[in-house]
């Protein structure tokens, strides 16, 4: 996300605790821990209520796939329907396109739902005694939209997502992968600018859910939609993201690339979900190379990218020992990486 661009999501402090009177004992548990976030929900467990979202704060910009991730019970789910409103937080600020949505009135929260968010879940509910256009088209016949109009949307959306030749069957005669498209695709269908996705593959087998994977991130090269995609796969998280925030009992413990997490976890926590990764399948060049004002390509110049991965570049280096420049997808030199650095970083001990 480019800071000269305001963010599209914004949550400020966001808590969500379960429990009477929340709003309430969270106050005095803010106030009798001097603010501490971790010690406050101490605090709230020992009186028997449960925080389930703890102070959590990050940006979504636009066109980013920014990921959440955590084992079950983590906050992930609570979080993402906070901010969507369908739960009212118990503190905090959440902004959406720049309009502070707490505490917003009925009417209002319908409306943003309708035109501007959409939302896939694991059970994504689609209407038995629909077809797949009718289905698909749904949400714009809630807006109103004219026969014509929702029917030539819902075509271009079942196009996009592969089910053409599919309009007319039911969900019954779907398999599993195709009743997820469509679920993908009737939240796709108002053409929202920020998308909501929690857990959606989880349900599929493995084959079917990498298929999946691989469409989605085509239709979001396409689309590049503000996506905040939930998922407990470290595997997953690390093909889709732009960035990830990795959640541990209600608390965001760190966000950052899918660089950052595989090489510079900040605990044995981060660090268990990594452990088992090919850092060289995710981590990239530019997560390593250096400023350099020597740019010119030799004759064994290896013609290493920024985004190329650690495994493929040391490949192309393994019989140099000096810097070598690293190329922008334009041609022009962004910086340079040693052939040993890059061995070193793949070298990094799950300690």
């Amino acid at each position: 996300m480019s800071r000269a661009t305001p963010p599209v999501i914004a949550c400020q402090n966001v808590w969500q605790v379960f429990g009477p009177n929340a709003k309430a004992a969270l106050a005095d548990a803010l106030a009798r821990s001097g603010g501490d976030p971790q010690a406050a929900a101490g605090l709230l467990g020992a009186a028997g209520l449960i925080p389930a979202v703890q102070d959590a704060t990050f940006e979504v910009g636009e066109g980013e796939l920014f990921v959440i991730m955590g084992l079950s019970g983590s906050g992930k789910s609570t979080l993402v329907r906070c901010i969507a409103q369908l739960l009212e937080g118990t503190s905090g600020e959440i902004s959406i396109e720049g309009e502070n949505v707490v505490g917003a009135g009925k009417q209002r929260l319908t409306r943003l739902r309708r035109e501007k968010m959409g939302m896939v879940f694991q059970h994504f509910g689609l209407f038995p005694h629909m077809t797949v256009a009718e289905n698909v088209a749904y949400p714009l016949r809630v807006q109103g939209v004219d026969r014509k109009r929702r029917r030539a949307r819902a075509q271009e959306v079942i196009t996009l997502v592969g089910l053409q030749g599919r309009e007319g069957a039911y969900p019954r005669e779907l398999s599993g992968g195709q009743r997820q498209r469509v679920g993908i695709a009737r939240s796709l269908a108002v053409n929202p600018g920020i998308w909501f996705l929690d857990e959606p593959f989880s349900a599929l087998d493995p084959l079917i859910r990498r298929q999946l994977q691989d469409e989605f991130l085509n239709i979001q090269g396409k689309l590049r939609k503000s996506i905040i995609f939930i998922t407990h796969d470290i595997a997953e998280a690390l093909k889709l993201a732009d960035r990830i925030a990795i959640m541990r009992d209600g608390r965001i413990v760190q966000i950052g690339t899918p660089t950052d997490i595989v090489l510079r976890p900040v605990d044995d926590y981060v660090r268990e979900f990594s452990r088992d990764v090919p850092k060289g399948r995710h981590a990239r060049v530019a997560s390593v190379m250096q400023p350099t004002d020597r740019c010119r390509p030799g004759p064994d110049d290896p013609g290493l990218r920024q985004g190329m991965t650690l495994d493929v570049a040391l490949a192309r280096c393994m019989d140099l020992y000096e810097p070598v420049p690293v190329w922008d997808d334009r041609g022009a030199c962004v910086g340079a990486v040693n052939p040993a650095d890059l061995a070193a970083a793949l070298q990094v001990e799950d300690t």
